[in-house]
């Protein structure tokens, strides 16, 4: 095991979202892939942050916590459709909170390691930090992800 790195373990299919996403899209494309989490790119593709399960749950939470601003966002545009015409309605360009993306409630810090580093080095910063998964770079490009999953394999496989 002291021999082994994090080349060695780390899943060097890395699915990426845009950080542009909507949180539904978002949603969406967690669940379609069957994972907790990924590495959000700006538009440009450079790495900018990690978004997981966490930050969505976070982020309906505090939705919840301010839901009472949504009511009355309601109850003002049932107001006005009781005062005015929906031609009048129309040209104020009324419209929906804008929605949220991934940008909004990404975590901007990006744990990392190098692919030669070794699996302790790994299993520390996950540790330490108290991450679910971790990049692994090479000249400071992403070339793989390592999850707590990968980590137990090898400890199964020890």
């Amino acid at each position: 095991m002291k021999d082994l790195t994090a080349k060695d373990i780390m899943n060097q299919e890395v699915l990426e979202v845009r950080a542009d996403w909507s949180v539904q899209r978002l949603i969406e494309f967690l669940v379609e892939n069957s994972i907790s989490g990924a590495p959000a790119i700006s538009e440009k593709g450079n790495l900018v942050g990690v978004v997981s399960l966490t930050d969505i749950i976070r982020h309906d939470t505090l939705l919840e916590k301010g839901s009472q601003s949504y009511e009355t966002h309601e109850y003002y545009l049932h107001t006005l459709k009781s005062q005015f015409t929906p031609q009048e309605i129309d040209s104020l360009h009324f419209g929906h909170e804008p929605l949220m993306t991934v940008r909004d409630i990404m975590t901007p810090t990006i744990f990392k390691v190098s692919e030669n580093a070794t699996v302790q080095k790994v299993a520390d910063t996950m540790i330490r930090n108290r991450i679910h998964r971790v990049f692994v770079t090479r000249e400071e490009k992403v070339v793989g992800i390592i999850s707590t999953a990968d980590m137990l394999r090898v400890i199964r496989d020890l």
